[in-house]
């Protein structure tokens, strides 16, 4: 039977392993990790029709959603930097995660049931965020809006930077916060990725 005293072992011959050999060999760490407590971020990638997304989490909940024009390296050395460097490929840990983003791109969900940690979000942006889940699906409201929601009207520009540095895109609904003057405003994930989101809500 395999112990975790085979995992040096085990990198020695995965080092020239198969692809199946070194999933199969991330997925032991993790769950060795995760017995030993010292998993602090899991993380997995998957496929959607707005390109590859990176799914992070910890024990608190789901902390990060990131588009691939995001950088996905990038984005988990910036976990690491901020929340913990014990992160690691886990992606059971994120299943339902993926269940429900994936129904919600089916058209069969319209709200996330999921956990999460706001940590990355701090101060008056973390106040903007908490307020987006109230824009329902298939609605949008502008950022004067938003701003008005949160008792500050003057702070429009404040909530385009709030918007623009969520965490949780798709999760946390900033793709419904629109211009004023009808115009779609920027996205976190590009413009066209929000037009596809506001066209997937508006059936």
């Amino acid at each position: 039977m395999s112990t975790e005293d085979d995992l040096p072992r085990d990198l020695a011959r995965a080092y020239s392993g198969t692809p199946e050999h070194l999933a199969a060999l991330r997925d032991r760490l993790a769950a060795a990790a995760q017995a030993d407590g010292i998993l602090d971020v899991a993380y997995r990638t998957i496929d959607s029709p707005l390109g590859s997304l990176l799914l992070a989490g910890t024990e608190a909940g789901l902390v990060r959603v990131a588009y691939a024009t995001e950088d996905h390296d990038a984005v988990l050395q910036a976990l690491s930097d901020r929340i913990s460097p014990r992160v690691l490929h886990a992606p059971e840990r994120l299943d339902a995660t993926a269940r429900q983003l994936a129904e919600y791109f089916a058209g069969r969900r319209r709200g996330f049931d999921l956990p999460l940690d706001w940590r990355l979000s701090e101060g008056f942006r973390s106040t903007v965020l908490h307020q987006l889940p109230q824009i329902g699906y298939g609605h949008t409201a502008s950022y004067a809006a938003v701003a008005r929601l949160v008792g500050n009207p003057k702070a429009v520009r404040a909530v385009g930077s709030a918007c623009a540095t969520n965490p949780l895109p798709l999760i946390v609904p900033c793709h419904r916060v629109v211009r004023s003057d009808g115009g779609i405003g920027g996205y976190i994930g590009g413009v066209e990725a929000k037009r596809i989101l506001l066209t997937l809500e508006a059936v």
